[in-house]
């Protein structure tokens, strides 16, 4: 205990211990602010849908940032939010399909940003609809029919069911299949169904595969005004002729059709740095998928069903970071949590640099007033014969105590005139002697 009463004034081991105590902080900030994961796991869909085409490309991107991104195959859209909201099921980010979550069951799920649109495509056999000249055009034709309207886990089958209920149709007046899209395709072209509702983007390689089926052509919704203020998630899109394939006419006319926005989510904890990476790898990716959407138009914070993540807002309003924008992506993420470190640190530390003179002086104020109370002792005790040998004794101490402390040349006036009193009360006590 003596030894720390002394180091207390020892100026050395007071600047030793205020590095000790920065560096424990540091530590501790440092394990409070984590490094993003190099290994993330992102739930798609299907191997011939777009979701998995763009998470293949993803994981091609951000593999040159040096972070390794698994791409799990699933059923689709309520497939992957079981994933992404079961914690122990290893799934980061899912893609998700706009429009067919319950959002309250999610309280923890975030957007990271729109990334194209998935049109409503409904693919139907020209023979089935003699009686309407061949044509569907609105959804209460396909009562009688029999109809693919998705497999179960999938978006399709969720936002279906929607379109379905608004019209007022029950699956049983349509004969609904809950088919995968493979699986439809093959029903199809066999003439085991009329019709195959397909949500998918434009670009997805899946559609490709209705192409060479002949007699089918796709729906042309002259509801779909309609439909998209009954249902706010949808925007109305129009395709042009042959857009999707030049070669096979598809579309063999200009049509409307309605689309959700395919959505990346999140966990809220994601990582910021995570974020940013993304985003900058889909803004690349993003330039091919063009054909229904405006350049530049993707990735985007609108239309989105889960609250956007607060960093994500802010790349997709001002860009990348200052440091992403000139360092490399790992080289900005150390710089990043260091940045992060300091400021808290500054925060503490700042204020009480301007304390540091206050306690200085009423430090030096406490070492003098001890010194006071000893002398006051021995004043009291002067006229004792007894204690002579022992006043002298203490007051020695005193001195040499007193030779010893160290101040500021603007304190020196409180320190001379201790040493005065201590003169004075060696003097008192040679006089009683």
């Amino acid at each position: 205990m003596n030894f720390i009463k002394r180091q207390i004034y020892n100026p050395l081991a007071l600047t030793a211990a205020f590095f000790v105590l920065l560096t424990i902080l540091f530590g501790v900030l440092w394990v409070l602010v984590p490094p993003p994961p190099k290994s993330i796991e992102m739930a798609t869909g299907f191997p011939t849908g777009l979701y998995y085409h763009f998470g293949e490309r993803l994981k091609t991107e951000i593999a040159k940032e040096g972070v390794d991104l698994n791409v799990r195959s699933t059923g689709g859209t309520l497939d992957n939010l079981a994933l992404l909201n079961d914690p122990n099921s290893g799934v980061d980010f899912a893609m998700v399909q706009g429009g067919v979550a319950n959002v309250a069951e999610y309280p923890n799920l975030v957007s990271i940003a729109g990334m194209f649109y998935e049109p409503i495509w409904v693919w139907y056999r020209e023979g089935a609809f003699k009686n309407d000249g061949g044509q569907l055009k609105i959804l209460s034709q396909l009562k009688g029919k029999r109809v693919s309207i998705g497999n179960d886990g999938s978006g399709t089958l969720a936002l279906t069911q929607n379109l379905l209920q608004t019209s007022g149709i029950t699956d049983k007046e349509i004969g609904a299949q809950k088919l995968n899209p493979d699986e439809a395709i093959v029903k199809l072209n066999n003439g085991e169904l009329d019709a195959v509702f397909i949500v998918a983007a434009a670009e997805a390689p899946i559609l490709k595969k209705f192409y060479a089926i002949p007699g089918i052509r796709l729906m042309d919704f002259d509801q779909a005004d309609a439909y998209t203020r009954n249902l706010s998630y949808l925007s109305k899109v129009t395709v042009p002729r042959g857009l999707l394939s030049i070669e096979h006419d598809q579309p063999r006319q200009d049509i409307q059709v309605m689309a959700a926005t395919a959505t990346l989510v999140a966990h809220d904890n994601v990582s910021p740095a995570m974020v940013s990476l993304l985003l900058s790898a889909s803004y690349d990716i993003l330039k091919s998928y063009s054909r229904l959407q405006k350049v530049g138009e993707f990735p985007s914070g609108a239309g989105l069903d889960f609250p956007l993540h607060a960093d994500a807002e802010i790349y997709l309003k001002d860009g990348p970071s200052f440091l992403h924008r000139h360092l490399p992506f790992w080289t900005a993420v150390w710089a990043g949590r260091f940045v992060k470190i300091v400021i808290p640190l500054l925060v503490i530390l700042i204020p009480l640099f301007t304390y540091i003179p206050t306690t200085k002086n009423f430090l030096l104020r406490l070492k003098l007033a001890q010194v006071y109370e000893e002398l006051k002792v021995i004043e009291k005790n002067a006229q004792n014969p007894a204690l002579k040998e022992k006043n002298f004794k203490d007051l020695e101490d005193i001195e040499r105590r007193v030779g010893n402390i160290k101040v500021s040349m603007l304190d020196a006036k409180e320190l001379y005139d201790l040493k005065g009193h201590v003169g004075e009360v060696r003097h008192r006590l040679s006089l009683v002697s």
